[in-house]
């Protein structure tokens, strides 16, 4: 089959910043492998200097990431071979913060049990990838628990952190500096850091896609997605699920709203874990989103973590209950690999202490509990 006509269409311009070319992009997603695999191995071959770089292939998603002015055209022309999809803007889930603390076990650590479990699992080899801002390459306390990494906002470079959230997000799942530093939730486990937010904490969907399809061929074996957005989208619920057929575990954080009975996508996909945030009164944060969607919750208010620099930092929202959450399940993983994420989930709320409400009456919605998730996990 000739793909000329569309090879030429996901040419991009050779001009203009990453925002104009990521506003003019477009997800062509290919029900057919097979096409989709002769398609790319003609835009291989004929692609010009330069192009190749600015369009993206997700072999895990069978999907084209490319700006493509043409797109209604190439839907119309292959509207039974593959959907396409406009691109859209995605957030991360933090909120306030500030410069402070230092080092020792953060009070959200100590409060979910984790260091009670450390003498059954550290979370050894177990390799988390973390879709955010990137990480401080050389903060003390992190030096020991980086893997391989990718920049997706700018490519070719390591993914460097230029906002600090992603090494927030970090230091809680790994830290590992007893002497002078932090210690997180799973210490001997490793940050395969992906870099798809830029410095201003914004990403798009096409950019996830690519991140979650790195995870997969890297061979993590969970995925914390702390950020959200309002609107569904086909793809990136596409991708959670292979991931999820793959046996990977999705961690992804609720959103910071404070909505009753609503979430954040991809949290709210059924094929990810959700979280909620909570507050040192084990009660549910004011800023977050809660109900029926959520499957767990995990300390997320004024959570001291790394930070740029070398230095801590102290920030609230259901990104950093994700971060717990996700370090929790590194844990038992060390010890029983291949636990389907199902079952991770079940596990999660069998195992959650009842939460407290305004007058003290506890709640059906729970909160984790480290050491009670990894003793049961281990009877399984």
């Amino acid at each position: 089959m000739n793909f000329t006509r569309i090879v030429h269409t996901l040419h991009p311009p050779c001009h203009g910043d990453r925002l104009q070319q990521q506003n003019t992009r477009h997800i062509l997603t290919f029900h057919d492998p097979g096409l989709y695999a002769a398609l790319r191995q003609q835009w291989l071959t004929s692609a010009r200097a330069g192009a190749a770089s600015r369009v993206l292939w997700a072999p895990l998603a069978q999907c084209i990431i490319a700006p493509s002015p043409l797109a209604e055209q190439i839907e119309k022309k292959w509207r039974h071979e593959a959907v396409t999809e406009e691109d859209s803007t995605i957030h991360l889930s933090g909120l306030s913060s500030r410069t402070g603390g230092g080092p020792g076990i953060p009070w959200g650590v100590k409060a979910i049990k984790a260091p009670q479990a450390w003498s059954i699992s550290t979370g050894y080899g177990i390799k988390v990838g973390v879709i955010d801002t990137g990480i401080d390459v050389g903060h003390p306390d992190l030096q020991h628990s980086l893997g391989r990494g990718i920049n997706l906002v700018h490519r070719g470079l390591p993914p460097f952190d230029d906002n600090g959230h992603g090494t927030h997000i970090s230091g809680t799942i790994a830290a590992a500096n007893s002497t002078r530093g932090m210690i997180g939730v799973a210490p001997r486990s490793i940050i395969y850091p992906v870099k798809a937010f830029d410095a201003n904490g914004s990403a798009y969907v096409s950019d996830i896609i690519a991140g979650i399809d790195w995870c997969v061929r890297s061979g993590a074996d969970l995925i914390n997605m702390s950020f959200g957005m309002q609107t569904r989208s086909r793809s990136l619920l596409d991708i959670v699920n292979r991931a999820g057929q793959a046996g990977i575990v999705v961690v992804a954080s609720s959103g910071n709203d404070g909505k009753r009975r609503a979430i954040d996508y991809p949290a709210r996909y059924p094929q990810t874990i959700s979280v909620g945030a909570t507050d040192r009164k084990r009660k549910i944060a004011s800023f977050s989103n809660r109900g029926q969607y959520v499957d767990i919750y995990a300390p997320g208010d004024k959570i001291m973590s790394a930070w740029l620099h070398g230095k801590y930092h102290e920030m609230s929202g259901t990104s950093m209950a994700t971060s717990h959450v996700s370090g929790t399940i590194a844990l038992l993983l060390a010890q029983r690999p291949g636990l389907k994420p199902a079952a991770i989930k079940a596990l999660l709320q069998r195992t959650a202490v009842p939460l407290r409400l305004q007058r003290g009456i506890s709640s059906s919605e729970g909160e984790i509990h480290t050491l009670k998730f990894i003793r049961e996990g281990l009877r399984g």
